[in-house]
């Protein structure tokens, strides 16, 4: 898992405890995403509620794992690998807590949607919102393992989920020049397409921390090729 071992073995027991939460933290983030796009796709108004309901779940493990981090930083005085995995994993979260907004607003979506012309749209979004959970659930198997030989796949997902985001906003341009009365239905699809597509970048930047802790490398602002040059 590339963690090491420390002469401390409380040191040790911390930075794992840490790791399982984000794990964790992870896990439930997926089961949002996942919900709340079943929600939407299948009009499921209280599987909405519950994904809204669980929001403060999400923000609970944040910060509850900020703060772990933080002591950690204060009583260990982390160097070198040791503080760039705690530095990975404050980044982590952030990025899990905010692919959790975009559950929770896309639940709002499905419990706001009051006819069945959202309805009507909202297929468009199925490809789009698999390949983001695929996405997501790859990511933090990588995590896990902090493998950055399959960082390689994560990106390759990206560009299926970006080369989907586009092909999903013609296909609704094309629905709103010929249905201007649906326009506002079909630009709270656009919305959501828009944060699924998102969600592919927050997944790339956990592959960029995950580089940072296991090579040492800031890989941001570098290109597919200069990322893969460094792998």
């Amino acid at each position: 898992m590339h963690l090491g071992r420390h002469i401390s073995g409380q040191f040790n027991a911390e930075l794992e405890s840490i790791r399982t939460h984000v794990l964790t933290m992870g896990g439930l983030v997926e089961q949002q995403l996942s919900f709340a796009m079943q929600a939407l796709h299948k009009d499921d108004l209280e599987l909405a509620k519950k994904v809204v309901r669980d929001d403060h779940k999400v923000n609970a493990m944040e910060v509850s794992i900020d703060e772990a981090c933080t002591r950690i930083i204060a009583k260990r005085q982390p160097t070198a690998k040791d503080l760039r995995l705690v530095m990975a994993i404050i980044k982590t979260i952030t990025d899990l807590e905010r692919i959790g907004d975009v559950a929770t607003r896309i639940a709002y979506i499905a419990i706001e949607q009051q006819s069945a012309m959202g309805q009507k749209y909202n297929v468009s979004l199925e490809s789009l919102s698999r390949l983001a959970i695929t996405m997501l659930h790859q990511v933090l198997d990588v995590f896990a393992r902090m493998d950055v030989e399959s960082v390689a796949d994560v990106y390759q997902l990206d560009n299926k989920l970006d080369a989907e985001y586009a092909s999903v906003i013609s296909q609704l341009t094309t629905y709103m020049m010929d249905e201007p009365n649906d326009i506002p239905s079909i630009l709270q699809v656009m919305w959501s397409a828009k944060a699924i597509e998102r969600v592919g970048d927050r997944c790339q930047n956990i592959c960029e921390y995950i580089i940072y802790f296991v090579k040492g490398k800031d890989v941001r602002h570098l290109d597919e090729k200069q990322i893969y040059d460094i792998l």
